[in-house]
């Protein structure tokens, strides 16, 4: 298993900064692990937390997955979208049912169906497989950012993206055509770590899935 920095016996997990970060820090907290208040304002990469016994790793969402399988890190949070996206070989141990948006597909207001259109997405795979599955032919564009462009400039017939409360899609005016699945964000964990760290990974999965079924934490 790779080890890219000495973290000693501390439990590395990887997740995104941004929405899934916050949310997911609030939950380790109320299942009772004492993450300091800065914890939330920090810009480093690379934040510890001595007294949960934890040390965290903030990456792009896509990339979460990928630490977690090669053993950089031995757990991860992040959403099912990217998980089902990067199909890594990792465990996905829970539900943590936070960050709730869903994965869509839109358009302008007056597109038309055409023979083959091209569809504009950071999630090919996902896109590609729903379309097969739909008896669809599409040509998928991949982009990595600002997916919205794609149809107002002619690059894309329709965009798959991910969806929260569609404010984006209305300020670009893109309308929502089609709701594809529903994503929230999910516990992952390096098939290595799980078994050698297995002790502190289930006490964190028992912990959290009290907080998430609103048990408690005892």
């Amino acid at each position: 298993m790779s080890q890219a920095f000495d973290a000693g016996d501390m439990l590395r997990i990887a997740m995104p900064k941004g929405r899934i970060f916050e949310e997911a820090v609030e939950l380790f907290r109320q299942a009772g692990y004492p993450l300091p208040a800065e914890f939330d304002d920090s810009r480093k990469l690379i934040v510890e937390a001595p007294q949960a016994n934890m040390v965290f790793i903030l990456a792009k969402p896509a990339d979460v997955p990928t630490y977690v399988e090669y053993g950089t890190a031995d757990v991860g949070v992040v959403g099912k979208d990217v998980l089902l996206e990067e199909e890594r070989d990792v465990y996905e141990l829970l539900d943590l049912n936070i960050s709730h948006c869903h994965l869509a597909i839109a358009a302008l207001p007056d597109w038309q169906p055409v023979m083959y259109p091209k569809v504009a997405t950071k999630f090919p795979r996902l896109a590609s497989q729903y379309f097969r599955e739909k008896g669809q032919q599409v040509e998928i564009i991949k982009l990595n950012g600002s997916i919205e462009l794609a149809p107002i400039v002619g690059l894309a017939d329709r965009i798959v993206d991910i969806v929260s409360t569609g404010r984006t899609l209305r300020e670009n005016g893109l309308v929502e055509l089609e709701k594809m699945m529903d994503i929230t964000s999910r516990l992952i964990a390096n098939r290595v770590s799980y078994r050698m760290k297995n002790t502190q990974i289930e006490e964190l999965i028992r912990r959290l899935e009290r907080v998430v079924k609103g048990e408690g934490v005892r």
